[in-house]
């Protein structure tokens, strides 16, 4: 028997993608898949590993019954689209996708072919990726980021750790889709604490450079702490580093995502598991393969685990309860 291929050429645009072959004595039966992965965002680019090892476990051998054409960009939509049509082009058994954009990118582009898509690490809140949590429809289901909760659940650690915090900059990427959902989430917590959020949609680090800028001294001098969101923006070296650039000499703290930058570093992160994330998806994939239409497979959560940087957070001055410190999953000395 042989395993399929379909012949990937190996370039989409200006990058190399490597041929796989399966090997095998051919009698033209179909033994094999091809799944083409595409991971959306660098801070989330060990998903697809994890997607990998839960699918070996499941029983999917790369070079015998399986092969993987994994895409790595960095929230470059123009470059994801002529990937995922390249996908489509070549007929890959199932496409996965992450994270919400690259998702919502991988539904419209595949629509029509009968490829289905596996996300992970999606907002499913706003983002009309799915048509309800129990039945996705069309041809996809996956994985969900729990957007607004994980911001709610960031917004109350931020302040256990600095609670006497008035004024929070949220830095962002202007009009990405899941951010609305978390902010209509965050604004109400927010004044029942007596919180203002500063709001920083900016298109990239140049834009968020100049918004800190507009600020005026005493609006700069106001702001206690920095939160992160979930969107692409802050959690690029380009913006973070602007935001350290700011935070560090003032002495204000960031949280939300694990980051750090020239010795400026987050409190925390409170984000899913990526690895576990990936490991997820695969579950789901591999109901899809043995025949269940995707559509009508239930959409799952990803379960969030907490990181605490301690070491960064005594050197603002900041006690961590110890409460909080026994619910870590990581806490970095």
């Amino acid at each position: 028997m042989c395993l399929k291929t379909k012949g990937w050429l190996g370039w989409i645009a200006g990058v190399a993608i490597p041929a796989v072959f399966f090997i095998g004595a051919c009698t033209g039966e179909q033994k094999g898949y091809e799944i083409g992965i595409l991971c959306g965002l660098d801070y989330i680019s060990e998903l697809p590993n994890g997607f990998r090892a839960k699918m070996a476990e499941l029983g999917y051998t790369e070079g015998e019954n399986i092969v993987y054409h994994i895409q790595h960009t960095n929230f470059e939509p123009e470059n994801e689209r002529k990937i995922l049509e390249q996908f489509v082009e070549d007929r890959v058994d199932l496409i996965l996708s992450c994270p919400t954009e690259a998702s919502m990118l991988a539904k419209a582009v595949a629509e029509g072919s009968g490829i289905p898509v596996i996300f992970a690490f999606a907002n499913t809140e706003g983002t009309g990726l799915v048509d309800s949590i129990r039945r996705p429809g069309g041809n996809i289901t996956g994985v969900r980021y729990p957007g607004p909760d994980v911001a709610l659940h960031r917004f109350e650690i931020l302040l256990q750790i600095k609670p006497d915090t008035k004024a929070v900059l949220v830095p962002y990427q202007a009009g990405y889709p899941i951010v609305p959902s978390q902010l209509e989430a965050l604004h109400p917590a927010a004044e029942a604490r007596g919180v203002d959020l500063i709001e920083a949609p900016s298109a990239n680090a140049e834009e968020l450079q100049s918004f800190i800028e507009s600020l005026s001294e005493s609006e700069r001098d106001g702001i206690d702490a920095i939160l992160f969101v979930a969107e692409p923006l802050a959690v690029t070296e380009s913006a973070f580093a602007v935001i350290a650039a700011f935070g560090a000499p003032r002495g204000i703290p960031c949280g939300g995502a694990m980051m750090s930058v020239d010795g400026y570093r987050s409190l925390f992160g409170a984000n899913p598991d990526v690895v576990d994330s990936g490991r997820e998806a695969a579950v789901q994939a591999d109901r899809v393969l043995k025949g269940n239409p995707a559509g009508e497979i239930p959409i799952v959560s990803a379960e969030y685990d907490l990181e605490i940087d301690y070491g960064s957070a005594r050197a603002f001055g900041l006690d961590v309860p110890e409460g909080l410190l026994s619910r870590a999953n990581r806490i970095y000395r």
